[in-house]
């Protein structure tokens, strides 16, 4: 099935590398930003960045955008969305909105890596509308309910 995942190029990104993983284990491929110019982010400001790469999933499958750890350490960086939702069937370019939630300007330049891509397979559902749902031991407990109560020791 791996065939199906499909990619392509916009036609300004050529010079950029594809997503790809930094180590054989890593979950998420890196994207790199397809700016034709610095861009900068002031502190408390969003900019939408693209990344020169659309993309083709099958049916039964999303991607996600996710920030990068070491960008959100180092230098406040994060996705408000995170993770955004990439579905099936959309055939853009792929965005990352960043947000720099630090102190600092922070400036994008071409083909530094600002976020992190994960495929993930998920279940196709439809709900059936009853009138009564089934009972759980949690009930309707909301905000904060698995804290109460659900704090046993494990002796390890």
């Amino acid at each position: 099935m791996a065939d199906n995942f499909l990619i392509q190029r916009t036609a300004d990104a050529y010079d950029l590398p594809l997503p790809a993983r930094a180590t054989p284990l890593s979950s998420g491929l890196d994207l790199h930003a397809n700016v034709h110019e610095d861009v900068k982010i002031p502190p408390g400001e969003r900019k939408l960045i693209p990344t020169g790469i659309k993309i083709s999933l099958p049916m039964g499958y999303e991607a996600q955008i996710r920030p990068r750890s070491g960008l959100a350490l180092n230098a406040g960086i994060g996705i408000p969305n995170s993770p955004a939702t990439i579905d099936a069937d959309y055939r853009g370019e792929l965005k990352v909105i960043l947000i720099n939630w630090g102190t600092d300007p922070f400036i994008v330049r071409r083909g530094e890596r600002i976020a992190q891509l994960v495929v993930c397979s998920i279940a196709m559902v439809d709900f059936n509308e009853t009138c009564n749902l089934p009972d759980s031991v949690r009930g309707e407990g909301g905000f904060g309910h698995t804290g109460i109560g659900y704090d046993k020791k494990v002796n390890c």
